[in-house]
């Protein structure tokens, strides 16, 4: 053993003892690292140099149910699409139009007073606050709006077109202005009628005339209903109903208005500013109709308007269970709205009346 210097003496612990002390110094080290960690991760500026921001990233911030979603461009239109992790197509936004198609619960349309056929769909129709353009993913209050939207039974642009079918509730608002229910054509025809009686004017009932109420546009022009035309729309202001009063879509109080609203006719519609040609306005049926996506508004050639003028609209609500494309819209024969196949095949393909007076598409 190595000898100590003069007057040293040599001092040793007990074994317990000893081991005690290692471990308090161990103990005492462990918490001070703990601390300064806490410190650490807690407050990030005070000890660590800000890192530079990394721009937004739509995947990391918008989710559905699934998981992050990713959002890519298509086009014939320009569009851009929204998948979830296992790919599948959950939404669809057009540039220019504010219609968006979701993917939502499955749910089935049908009239069967009129047709065998059905639609059944995970398409719900709901409209933008603004028209989409590339990139609006990234915006602020886009995230906010998707994930309110996503998976809502909320009704949505279909489900309030089939409010004025034969049969529909008829619903009021809390001033007591009903809303909803079956609608008619023009005055003197019913959901039963076989043919609509000619009305007073060249022009049928427009949407306050079914709400039995004034409107004033936003150009101060002020519509009053005509009695005799109450529960009553024809195909444009069936439009304008459901588009307009019903889901927010700017109205103009006639054709030629300045401002970005539907105008009044079907004519005016399918040649206006709002939207987004899907299928062009030529004069002639289009070759093909697959650019279609439901909510789109479908235009036609009819009788009572010859010549390159538009004389009847409705909504596409897509394909029905034998695979034909099949619209919703109201008509003088059958008396009122329908997807059904009385006065007039509702489908945009064979040689029924309406396929082949198909002349353009638009989505808004």
């Amino acid at each position: 053993m190595k000898r100590l210097p003069p007057g040293i003496r040599r001092f040793s612990l007990p074994r317990n003892t000893a081991l005690f002390l290692v471990t308090a110094v161990l103990l005492a080290a462990s918490c001070v690292l703990t601390l300064q960690f806490r410190h650490r991760t807690d407050h990030p500026a005070a000890s660590l140099p800000a890192a530079p921001a990394a721009p937004a990233s739509p995947d990391a911030v918008i989710r559905a149910r699934s998981g992050p979603l990713h959002f890519e461009r298509i086009g014939n239109p320009a569009r851009t699409i929204a998948r979830d992790r296992h790919g599948t197509v959950v939404a669809t936004f057009t540039d220019g139009a504010r219609t968006a198609v979701l993917t939502g619960p499955s749910r089935t349309f049908a009239e069967p007073r009129t047709t065998d056929a059905k639609v059944v769909t995970r398409s719900w129709v709901r409209l933008l606050p603004k028209a989409w353009a590339p990139g609006a993913e990234r915006s602020g209050w886009f995230g906010t709006w998707l994930r309110s939207r996503l998976g809502s039974r909320d009704p949505d642009i279909l489900a309030t077109a089939f409010d004025y079918l034969a049969g529909a509730p008829a619903r009021k608002t809390a001033a007591g202005v009903g809303y909803s229910g079956a609608a008619r054509y023009a005055p003197g025809t019913t959901g039963n009628s076989g043919r609509a009686q000619q009305g007073k004017r060249r022009t049928g009932s427009d949407f306050y005339d079914y709400l039995g109420i004034p409107w004033t546009f936003p150009d101060a022009v002020t519509r009053r209903p005509e009695k005799d035309r109450a529960r009553s729309v024809d195909s444009s202001g069936y439009v304008r109903l459901v588009y307009g009063y019903r889901s927010g879509f700017p109205l103009n109080s006639r054709d030629g208005t300045a401002g970005g609203g539907l105008e009044r006719t079907a004519d005016a519609i399918a040649r206006g500013r709002p939207g987004v040609p899907v299928l062009p306005l030529t004069g002639r049926r289009p070759a093909v109709i697959q650019q279609l996506q439901p909510g789109d508004l479908v235009f036609f050639s009819t009788r009572e308007l010859p010549g390159a003028r538009i004389g009847h609209i409705g909504i596409y609500l897509g394909l029905d269970t034998a695979d034909h494309p099949r619209f919703i819209s109201s008509r003088k024969n059958a008396g009122g709205p329908t997807m059904g196949d009385k006065g007039g095949t509702s489908r945009l393909d064979g040689d029924g009346y309406y396929a082949q007076g198909l002349r353009a598409a638009r989505r808004l």
